[in-house]
């Protein structure tokens, strides 16, 4: 491998928003918060949507994840309609 062209890759914990679970891995994504780890030192902390923790496919359950509120916010913008021919 070629030198000084590869990023920088450091210890992250990434946390799960919808299960709340941690876990401890290396990347080269940076963020502006930090935690305290287990093992007494603290490391960037990147809080994520999905993670193998709570995503189907890995689970084999289906979970609704909405959370921005995002089906409240458009029936907020469009309302609900009613079809052609019925009102």
């Amino acid at each position: 491998m070629k030198a000084g062209i590869h990023p920088d890759y450091h210890p992250v914990v990434f946390e799960d928003s919808s299960t709340g679970r941690r876990f401890l891995t290396r990347s080269t994504a940076t963020g502006t918060r930090t935690v305290e780890w287990e093992d007494g030192n603290t490391y960037p902390l990147l809080v994520v949507d999905v993670t193998s923790d709570s995503h189907p496919f890995w689970t084999g359950a289906q979970r609704i994840l909405d959370t921005q509120g995002r089906v409240e916010k458009f029936q907020r913008k469009y309302g609900t309609r009613v079809p052609r021919g019925k009102a």
